[in-house]
C-alpha cells in the first residue's frame, strides 16, 4: 500500500499536482533519504543552489496558490541533510533592508507574484501564507528598489470570495 501511495504521489507530482507533500514530509528523513528519493517524492526542483561545502539546496516552490515552499539540502554523498518549509514568520522576520533578491529567494523561495510599481520605483514580491482565518488569504511582501535591494517588508490580507 505504501509503495502504491508513493507511486501515485510521484505521478501527480510529474503532472504538476503537489497534493502529496504531506506524504513526502513523512517519508523523507534527514541523514537517511537519498536525493533520488527526494526527487521521486517531490518532483523536479524549481531552483537549485550549489553550496560551498559541495552540498546542493533544492527549492520546491508551491506558489502561487500554495502556502508552502520547501528547501531540501542534499550532501555531496547524495544523502538528504535537511528539509524545511520556509514560508514562516521566523524566516520573514529575517528579511532585512539591503538584502538582495537572491538572498530573499534563498530564504523564502519563489514568490507567488511579482508586481512592478513604477511611481514608487519598486518591485514587490508576494507569497501567500498560512492564515488561521478560513475566509481570509494572508500574504507577505518584500519590496525591492531598482538596485534589487530590500527597502521594506509588508503584510496584507484579502477576503476570499
Amino acid at each position: 500500500m505504501k509503495k502504491l501511495l508513493r507511486a501515485i504521489c510521484g505521478l501527480l507530482t510529474l503532472l504538476g499536482i503537489h497534493g502529496c507533500d504531506y506524504v513526502a514530509m513523512k517519508e523523507l528523513k534527514p541523514g537517511v533519504s537519498t536525493g533520488y528519493e527526494v526527487r521521486d517524492l517531490m518532483g523536479q526542483p524549481s531552483f537549485e543552489w550549489r553550496n560551498q561545502d559541495g552540498s546542493v539546496t533544492w527549492e520546491f516552490a508551491r506558489t502561487p496558490e500554495g502556502k508552502a515552499n520547501y528547501m531540501i539540502t542534499v550532501g555531496p554523498d547524495n544523502i538528504m541533510r535537511a528539509i524545511a518549509q520556509v514560508l514562516t514568520d521566523e524566516n520573514f522576520a529575517k528579511v532585512g533592508k539591503g538584502m538582495s533578491r537572491d538572498e530573499v529567494r534563498h530564504l523564502l523561495g519563489k514568490p507567488g507574484r511579482i508586481t512592478r510599481f513604477e511611481r514608487k520605483r519598486q518591485e514587490v514580491w508576494e507569497w501567500k501564507v498560512q492564515n488561521p482565518f478560513p475566509n481570509v488569504d494572508a500574504f507577505i511582501n518584500v519590496h525591492f528598489d531598482d538596485a534589487g535591494r530590500v527597502v521594506e517588508t509588508s503584510r496584507h490580507e484579502e477576503q476570499k470570495g
